[in-house]
């Protein structure tokens, strides 16, 4: 069994005893099983989940119950479906993003900036979350490469190293965008990159609306020796038109884990 650490920012397996224990682990691994069946088919009969498990029907039944209790599946005659995703296909300006999630935005941007050591050489993504960090970041030795002006503003009024590429202004989120921005930033090797996403889901990864902001944070990911997406719970189920990488790619910092489809695919952090 995966387990999501609200302490570690690392997947770990969590032993078990006594055949109570067993049970209910199988139990999560028939039921991560129907998820992954259901990701892979949309949808599925309770013929196919039994033949595909080798569990019973009754046995398949209760699962789906409990599955669609905590909101994983929707329940049809007959079997299941994955609930539809909701499409986010604009991006809402900066204005109305920041007043969204605030307390939990904090919370992801107090820790990812304490991530940060003196000697990184570090990417911070234009967005409302990553923009946050800068509060957190007075006395930092590190050299900082951002896309965002509003950030690169507040990191310079703390003293901090800060170089900004060129390229476009975007209107709306006031990222750094085209051509010019990606000249720029293919010459850096970074060793941490702190990204914004519009969405989170397991089949789609790390999505956004705008094909050139998504390209700037794909670069800036594969620049990176390790790379962070600061996503609030809010973010999880959503999908954009343009993915930026899978989920493999990046670990996860969030407030909070809606489910545990999620568990296995990266490394996630719940933050405190």
């Amino acid at each position: 069994m995966i387990e999501i650490s609200k302490n570690l920012c690392y997947n770990q397996d969590k032993g078990t005893q006594g055949t109570g224990v067993n049970r209910t682990m199988l139990a999560e691994e028939r039921m991560r099983a129907i998820l992954e069946i259901l990701e892979r088919k949309r949808a599925a009969s309770v013929a196919e989940l039994c033949l595909e498990t080798g569990a019973s029907e009754a046995t398949i039944r209760r699962d789906l119950n409990e599955l669609d209790r905590q909101g994983k599946i929707s329940k049809v005659h007959g079997g299941a479906v994955l609930p539809q995703e909701e499409f986010e296909a604009q991006e809402p300006d900066v204005q109305v993003k920041s007043q969204r999630n605030i307390e939990q935005k904090e919370r992801i941007a107090r820790y990812a900036a304490a991530q940060i050591q003196d000697d990184d050489f570090v990417f911070i993504d234009a967005g409302t979350t990553t923009l946050r960090m800068a509060d957190y970041l007075g006395g930092s030795k590190a050299t900082f490469v951002t896309t965002g002006i509003e950030c690169a503003k507040k990191l310079v009024e703390k003293g901090l190293r800060v170089y900004v590429p060129g390229g476009m202004l975007k209107p709306g989120t006031q990222a750094l965008v085209g051509a010019v921005t990606r000249e720029s930033l293919a010459k850096y090797n970074f060793t941490k990159a702190f990204i914004g996403t519009n969405g989170v889901t397991v089949k789609q990864g790390f999505t956004t609306p705008d094909t050139e902001e998504a390209s700037i944070k794909t670069l800036a990911v594969e620049r990176s020796y390790l790379s962070y997406v600061l996503a609030d719970s809010s973010k999880f189920g959503k999908v954009s038109a343009v993915t930026i990488c899978p989920l493999s790619k990046a670990c996860i910092l969030t407030d909070q884990m809606p489910d545990d489809s999620y568990a296995g695919k990266t490394i996630i952090k719940e933050v405190d």
